[in-house]
């Protein structure tokens, strides 16, 4: 079924996601930790249950460290409770932690990804982030109607998928596998620029996606590398998630040095609880063994 109109997604939209039964209470938010530890002792034990975050970032930037980063260091936890503190820091003792991560990638396949992993961190990281993640590759479908042969794409076979539409079946994957998880979607960027996907569609997408996490109790990261897209396209997917944090480059006068940087561009629900003095750019850096970490604290003017 092609998705071309906007009521055929309202009714995806409502067969998937469907009204919010859970009661709302007041003043109480639960936590789910970063797996930064930094970042959450700045944000108070981490991102309100249920967010939609979106990453958006310069190419090398550290998103996709950040990413390799808390997914790994959740792993380690819940394959190691007693480590808890070392991990993730003082700050998350009241944070709920989610019980698994889920992977979706639609151009990189599990092995690109592990490669990636253990030719950066170090085994630990390595060993508990590939026995941990549940991994979904949507390749054969994102590939299906483009040059790239099938031998290429080598992902899950066509027919095994429910619909063979990316997006429909992105929705169906989610529903079944993503309550209590950390759900990582890499990425954005490759929807946005496939000829099979409308930017409507994909927007919509990521609206009733904001909508069903609430009820997911867990953290959803959506991937998008900044410049590629249209500026109105990245505010609009920016105003369909609940926070967004930012990764860029930044040089520096009379010199070739440059610093990564990290800041919480949008996010409702953790701004205004926030101090001034830490409204600010996080410069980072990554190691092997800590994989990414906040070096201090710039106040952003």
């Amino acid at each position: 079924m092609a998705l071309t109109s906007d009521e055929v997604y309202a009714s995806l939209a409502a067969r998937h996601f469907g009204p919010l039964s859970r009661d709302i209470e007041p003043g109480v938010v639960r936590k789910v930790p970063t797996g930064i530890a930094d970042l959450d002792s700045i944000v108070d034990g981490g991102f309100p249950s249920g967010s939609t975050v979106l990453l958006l970032g310069d190419i090398g930037a550290g998103m996709q460290e950040y990413i390799y980063t808390a997914a790994s260091k959740i792993a380690i936890v819940n394959q190691r409770p007693d480590s808890r503190h070392y991990y993730l820091g003082d700050h998350c003792d009241d944070s709920d932690l989610p019980d698994k991560i889920c992977y979706v990638t639609f151009a990189r396949s599990r092995d690109v990804i592990l490669r990636e992993l253990v030719a950066s961190f170090n085994e630990e990281y390595f060993e508990a982030f590939r026995d941990c993640t549940v991994f979904k590759d949507f390749s054969a479908a994102y590939f299906r109607h483009s040059v790239v042969p099938p031998s290429w794409a080598d992902g899950e076979d066509l027919f095994e998928l429910p619909t063979g539409n990316v997006l429909e079946d992105l929705v169906t994957f989610l529903d079944d596998n993503a309550s209590g998880a950390i759900v990582i979607i890499d990425s954005l960027t490759d929807l946005a620029v496939s000829e099979a996907v409308e930017m409507k569609d994909l927007v919509t997408t990521v609206k009733g996606l904001q909508r069903a996490a609430k009820r997911w109790d867990g953290l959803v990261y959506l991937m998008l590398t900044r410049g590629i897209l249209e500026r109105r396209h990245e505010q609009m997917l920016m105003d369909s998630v609940d926070g967004c944090l930012t990764f860029e480059w930044k040089g520096f006068a009379r010199s070739s040095a440059r610093q990564r940087y990290m800041y919480v561009e949008k996010f409702t629900s953790v701004l205004p609880h926030l101090p001034r003095e830490k409204i600010a750019r996080f410069p980072t850096m990554v190691t092997a063994n800590h994989g990414l970490v906040v070096v201090y604290m710039e106040r952003i003017a």
